[in-house]
């Protein structure tokens, strides 16, 4: 790709990186906190109120702001359009919320859910006020002014949370962070954007974004539904402390997602959408990029296996161990989400999206399938589940993906069983070294780390892994370029 775009890549991905881990850890923070203070049934609560305003926030925005990101040309109707639609579905979906929270915790036999419920309603239109400045950031690029909002954001809200917390609140200390990092986006992003809505209201431009987002709308239900079902399902079939320990553990298990491939798909869509009709500079992108995904994702699931046991302890006391099993089960399965962001974006960022949609389909039938089958073996029949689903839909996504960039499958499989054996081998070496090791828990998290980073490497090298020599060249060049620099 050319440089400045080449360029302008690796910073927004830096920078979203940057965002993402200055969100989340101070959200660990209040985690750690709360998880310190509150029993894990009471967390298994706020994991069902949660899931609920997650699954019905999916109709917000109804893929119209992926619509407007990937659009060559975009009029400023279109943009005042997707504002007001925005406003207009969230007040929708907040009254919808407010009103069924009773129904909600009679399914759950639980009462403190409609406060909750009714006052998180909220944040559907904390969202909506917001959303058309955040997408011509990332239309443009813009990382740098997203991310630096997200940690001002994040470190005000976070403040105000761990007071609460401190002072006895509680749960109620986790949604009050959550309103308030709202709010402060919203001023935020007002404050720094330009962009204000006209009086401009056209059905006809939001049916013209509606022919692509519609499918993206439709594959974030589907994902919505699938992704919210187990919990769901749990909170009716398992106590609410089993359902807490589940929940950290997935939890742990989303932040994997976030640093392996949230920032790197939320950076690369816009990219690819740039280039959707050079197929060779798609081809060559696509190329490195899977090769330096496969060697991190292993490097960081084998990793996060391992450390697991210590990890816990380290965030969340020893309480919360029996988390462990249900993450060890959970990270195994990782790498087919990972993969399957950035195969999916190859058919969304070339205007693909009914095929997406047709594909998704069939992806969630399995999971479908596995939903019945593995809850009849109980939660963890249906975790083990997961892993063969997962390994089912990464061939689907990686098949779709080469056939539509008219490239062979056989070798990007290879890539990725080369280093599922690589991080096998590093796993299995350093837990048994670490059998004969007594030390506190952190030293010996630190041992683990250290050690398995050093074999994951040495094996890399040994079976010439792409990834790996396209990331030493990377730096190599960063720091011939950083040294010319100095002379």
């Amino acid at each position: 790709m050319p440089d400045n775009l080449k360029q302008k890549g690796i910073s927004s991905f830096l920078w979203d990186i940057i965002g993402k881990f200055a969100n989340s850890g101070m959200g660990f923070i209040i985690t750690i906190f709360l998880a310190r203070l509150l029993e894990p049934s009471e967390f298994g609560l706020i994991a069902i109120v949660l899931v609920f305003l997650g699954f019905i926030s999916v109709f917000f925005d109804a893929g119209l702001s992926a619509a407007l990101i990937q659009r060559k040309r975009v009029l400023p109707i279109h943009y005042s359009s997707v504002f007001y639609f925005n406003i207009i579905i969230a007040l929708i979906l907040g009254l919808l919320v407010f009103i069924s929270a009773k129904s909600i915790a009679e399914f759950y036999n639980n009462n403190e859910l409609i406060v909750i419920l009714q006052v998180m309603s909220i944040s559907f239109l904390l969202g909506a006020f917001s959303s058309v400045q955040k997408v011509q950031l990332q239309r443009k690029l813009n990382y740098k002014i997203l991310s630096k909002i997200t940690i001002l954001s994040t470190v005000i809200s976070g403040v105000i949370g761990i007071l609460f917390a401190y002072n006895g609140a509680g749960v109620w200390s986790l949604i009050i962070q959550n309103i308030s990092f709202g709010i402060m986006t919203n001023i935020l992003l007002w404050k720094i954007s330009n962009w204000r809505p006209s009086y401009l209201f056209s059905i006809k431009a939001l049916k013209n974004l509606w022919s692509f987002g519609f499918h993206i709308f439709l594959v974030s239900l589907i994902n919505s539904i699938f992704g919210r079902i187990d919990v769901i399902i749990a909170g009716k079939l398992i106590s609410p402390s089993v359902l807490g320990f589940y929940d950290r553990a997935k939890h742990l298990n989303q932040m994997i997602y976030s640093y392996s491939a949230g920032s790197l798909m939320a950076v690369l869509f816009p990219i690819l959408s740039k280039i959707q009709k050079d197929l060779e500079r798609f081809q060559k992108i696509f190329i490195k990029i899977y090769n330096i995904l496969s060697f991190y994702i292993f490097w960081f699931i084998g990793l996060s296996y391992i450390i697991s046991e210590e990890l816990i302890l380290l965030l969340y006391s020893e309480k919360w161990l029996t988390s462990v099993i249900f993450f060890k089960i959970i990270i195994l399965s990782t790498f087919a989400h990972i993969y399957g962001s950035l195969l999916t974006n190859i058919l969304v960022s070339r205007g693909k999206s009914k095929i997406y949609l047709h594909i998704d389909i069939c992806k969630k039938i399995l999971m479908t399938i596995n939903l019945f089958i593995g809850f009849s073996y109980g939660l963890e029949g249906f975790l083990y589940g997961s892993i063969i689903v997962a390994i089912m839909t990464f061939i689907i996504d990686l098949y779709f993906a080469t056939r539509e960039l008219n490239l062979v499958f056989m070798p990007f499989l290879k890539t990725t069983i080369i280093h599922i054996i690589i991080a096998l081998f590093s796993a299995v070496f350093v837990l048994y070294i670490s059998l004969f090791i007594e030390f506190h828990f952190f030293v010996i998290l630190l041992i683990k780390f250290f050690l398995f980073s050093i074999i994951y490497l040495c094996f890399s090298y040994l079976f010439k892994s792409q990834g790996l020599s396209i990331i030493a060249e990377e730096i190599m060049k960063l720091w011939l370029r950083r040294k010319s620099e100095y002379k």
